[in-house]
């Protein structure tokens, strides 16, 4: 019986967790918050709010329109992303979901390497031909080139990456299983955070003169350090 209790013990430690982070299940058909009028659906606020009105609400409620364009390209990567949370569309929340938009540059335009810690991501080239894959946590590659209609898949947490690989502009349409994905972009996180020197240049064999250069493109750190 005591080897039985153990048994349901781990099991619930290696559970409760997952449990606690995924989105929560909805207990109504949707729920479009109310921030109050003229305030902006904040992420962080989104369970706070109280939901509006069915009554009140339209198709219009549920449809977005910010995605048929592209958003503003990176002089330095050929990327443009358009990122879709309850905070743009709040007809999204509780419904468990995102989307983005991504425009690569015909001239190799990359989106470079990140992840979602929150969500896996189904990527769908609507245009182009891109180069896109993902690494496991053993280092393995999966990779390949996906071409308009095609789409891959990226595992919750893992690293991957897209490049246009084609002659013309290429648009991905990524879909995520959060309301809140969160992004961990690699080079900016690595190099433009404020991680001490001492550690990027053993981490990665740079001299400091390399790491002042990789470091110059992404401008000060955003936050100062935080050390005990």
């Amino acid at each position: 019986m005591a080897r039985h209790r153990v048994l349901l013990l781990l099991l619930l430690a290696v559970l409760l967790p997952a449990a606690a982070t995924a989105d929560p299940d909805a207990v109504q058909d949707f729920c479009v918050p109310d921030a109050g009028r003229g305030r902006p659906v904040e992420l962080a606020l989104l369970r706070t709010y109280p939901c509006r009105n069915p009554a009140n609400l339209t198709a219009g409620d549920f449809a977005f329109s910010g995605v048929r364009a592209a958003g503003n390209f990176s002089a330095d990567t050929g990327f443009a992303g358009v990122a879709v949370t309850p905070a743009q569309f709040p007809g999204l929340n509780t419904l468990g979901m995102s989307f983005a938009r991504a425009d690569l540059s015909a001239a190799g335009g990359v989106n470079p390497p990140h992840y979602h810690p929150r969500a896996t991501e189904t990527a769908l080239v609507l245009a182009g031909r891109v180069y896109a894959g993902f690494v496991d946590t053993g280092g393995r590659l999966f990779a390949k080139v996906l071409d308009k209609g095609e789409v891959m898949v990226f595992p919750r947490g893992m690293v991957h990456f897209q490049l246009n690989v084609g002659d013309a502009p290429a648009t991905v349409f990524g879909s995520f299983n959060s309301e809140n994905p969160g992004i961990v972009r690699i080079p900016a996180t690595v190099f433009g955070s404020g991680i001490r020197d001492a550690v990027l240049e053993r981490a990665f064999g740079l001299t400091p003169a390399e790491l002042r250069r990789i470091e110059s493109k992404f401008g000060p750190p955003k936050k100062t350090e935080m050390e005990d």
